[in-house]
């Protein structure tokens, strides 16, 4: 006979409530931000502001919550830290900007959480070449200059334009065929890349005579001493972040997955640990602070029913509404 007091009954019980719970968790956190999953698991240390970790940057480890938000809403650097633009003094995880998450090239695999540095956008277009095959060379597309970018629309209403010239929203640029923005404080806010200066390689972020392939956002590690991770050509001497096809072009609106929002610290360091996957790093980026901090929420999730019952009980038995019942009861 099953009863209340089956422990096979209990356990399901149980089981039950957990996951009924932690779907709630989930269902809340998807209708606040719009994705699913609504969290992503910090891998590397290309974000992080201490070596030691601190909350309000993102360290590897931490949760970070991902909104479901198109391109158009996007803050960058160049913007907010423009005194003239209506983003003035816009920060998110100790620095001016948005932070992103995007997929490389739009061709899967792990995504990356960077932040957005500055947007480029078509300004003078040209109806392409439309002999030129798909997977044919920018010349070909636009054989009187330009960048060819598939995905804006040309003058004749195809998809598909030479992009001759651009704009930088937040700085200078507006209406150049190439990009070169010096962040040192005068041609615009001062980006601080905290590497020395040396021949050819300044203290400031400095984007010298680049013609984007594309329109759509650059991005940077915060951690990553200004490498930019559409590299060398935007950059000089930044490695970039590479996908199948190369190195990562400007983010376009299709790729992104999402902004990051608020920060979870330390929980996803137990994801990393469990990780088998070959080609993620692990905990190795997890700063040690963070192990410590965990054990301390992990001690207080189990210590805090313990520490929390009875006084729970005194409260209950103290209840004016349990004291009449009991009086009740006694006097039948």
């Amino acid at each position: 006979m099953v009863t209340d007091s089956d422990p096979l009954l209990n356990l399901l019980r149980e089981m039950a409530l957990a996951a009924g719970m932690i779907a709630i968790l989930v269902l809340g956190l998807f209708a606040h931000t719009g994705s699913m999953p609504p969290l992503v698991v910090v891998e590397s240390s290309s974000m992080i502001h201490d070596t030691n970790g601190e909350i309000g940057s993102i360290d590897a480890g931490d949760l970070v919550l991902v909104h479901n938000q198109p391109m158009d809403t996007v803050t960058t650097f160049a913007e907010a830290s423009n005194p003239a633009h209506p983003r003035y003094g816009y920060e998110q995880h100790g620095m001016a900007g948005d932070v992103i998450i995007y997929d490389k090239n739009g061709e899967g695999g792990t995504p990356i959480i960077h932040r957005a540095i500055l947007e480029v956008v078509p300004n003078v277009i040209k109806n392409p070449d439309r002999s030129a095959a798909p997977d044919d060379p920018t010349v070909l597309h636009c054989p009187d200059g330009g960048s060819y970018d598939d995905a804006v629309m040309a003058l004749d209403g195809l998809y598909g334009a030479c992009i001759m010239t651009w704009n930088v929203p937040g700085t200078n640029v507006v209406n150049q065929s190439t990009i070169t923005i010096a962040f040192d404080g005068e041609d615009a806010a001062y980006y601080d890349c905290n590497r020395p200066a040396h021949a050819n390689v300044e203290p400031f972020l400095v984007v010298w005579n680049w013609t984007p392939s594309q329109a759509g956002i650059m991005t940077l590690g915060d951690n990553n001493n200004c490498s930019v991770d559409q590299g060398p050509s935007a950059v000089n001497g930044s490695a970039g972040v590479h996908s199948a096809s190369g190195i990562v072009r400007p983010i376009r609106d299709s790729w992104l997955i999402g902004v990051a929002g608020g920060e979870i610290p330390w929980l996803g360091t137990v994801k990393l640990a469990l990780n088998t996957d070959p080609a993620s790093p692990g905990t190795i980026y997890v700063p040690n602070s963070s192990y410590f901090a965990l054990f301390l929420v992990v001690a207080g999730v189990l210590l805090a029913p313990m520490a929390l019952e009875p006084v729970l009980n005194r409260f209950v038995k103290n209840a004016p509404e349990i004291k009449q019942a009991t009086d009740e009861m006694e006097e039948e």
